[in-house]
């Protein structure tokens, strides 16, 4: 296995705002911790919807939403402290050769309990239609060049369901198979959440609801990025950098309202809401699990902040 000496960090988010919604305590913690952090965002959101003041003037022009969300991103990287970013399609691969078209979002639609109704689109430039062994070489040869010590993404079904999610963890997980040809074999997690603590603050949630502002439905059903509570293996505070994922969560005014930390809240460090309109926790702790056949990661590769998870052995 050949790692990296820098201890460096790769997050791989399908659109803006995914590095700050699933990773922003991560990212700040590595960054605060003084060891590499690398994001690579695989599309610039052009589909997604627009909340405030923007909403008339950039809702349906995907270039022009585009490069308001690329504007986003580098305002909540800063805020989060990272400083190397790269879009997917700006890598070259092996050869050194570009991406022969822009990855654009593939889109989708809500249904009214939060949930992904449909699919994304068809057209030629959607990440859902681009070849993933084209865009998993580029990434590869990122891992390569970065030898990270620890790579994180989505779980196979991208947390929640959305195409462009899937989609990255496809990439993600054959770009590591490529690199791992070459001699890198960095450790792999995916973003979690246990049960547990989603339904403690699926129940805070409520108390929380405002008018403009709506609690999740209690149907007992959960994203597929909770899991049951063993199967955590890492989890990093928030509190030592809720501050800079507020800040980074507010610079997504597009897709994100509502920001608010919460200081009374055992459950949560804070809440937001997403264009539809259905609060959002931000949780205490952000929590990962290891994909089948990564390497661990050792003692000394974790930063202040982040931590092995350690389960009860029944019997």
């Amino acid at each position: 296995m050949t790692s990296s000496a820098t201890g460096g960090l790769l997050a791989v988010h399908a659109h803006p705002d995914d590095e700050t919604l699933a990773t922003g305590a991560l990212l700040a913690t590595w960054a605060a911790a003084g060891l590499p952090v690398t994001l690579v965002t695989c599309t610039r959101g052009e589909c997604g919807e627009v909340l405030g003041e923007h909403g008339a003037r950039l809702q349906g022009d995907g270039p022009a939403l585009a490069a308001h969300r690329e504007a986003e991103l580098a305002a909540a990287s800063r805020a989060l402290g990272v400083v190397d970013h790269a879009f997917l399609d700006t890598l070259p691969d092996e050869t050194g050769s570009p991406a022969p078209h822009r990855y654009e979002d593939s889109g989708m639609a809500w249904d009214t309990t939060g949930r992904v109704a449909v699919a994304g689109h068809s057209r030629s430039g959607a990440f859902t239609r681009v070849e993933p062994d084209e865009a998993a070489g580029r990434l590869a040869a990122l891992v390569v060049d970065r030898r990270p010590a620890l790579v994180v993404t989505y779980e196979p079904h991208g947390g929640y369901g959305h195409p462009d999610h899937v989609r990255a963890h496809e990439v993600t997980v054959r770009a590591l198979e490529l690199a791992a040809e070459r001699g890198v074999r960095p450790a792999f997690v995916w973003a979690a959440q246990s049960r547990a603590a989603a339904t403690a603050a699926r129940r805070a949630l409520v108390r929380l609801a405002t008018t403009d502002l709506f609690a999740p439905v209690d149907d007992g059903g959960f994203a597929s990025v909770v899991v049951d509570d063993h199967e955590v293996d890492l989890e990093v505070d928030v509190s030592p950098v809720r501050e800079r994922v507020l800040a980074a969560l507010r610079a997504h005014a597009t897709q994100v309202q509502g920001v608010l930390g919460l200081d009374d809240e055992p459950t949560l460090q804070g809440r937001y809401a997403l264009s539809l309109g259905m609060l959002e926790p931000l949780l205490p702790q952000e929590q990962y699990r290891y994909a089948p056949g990564s390497p661990r990661l050792t003692g000394a590769l974790l930063p202040v902040g982040l931590r092995e998870v350690e389960h009860e052995v029944e019997g």
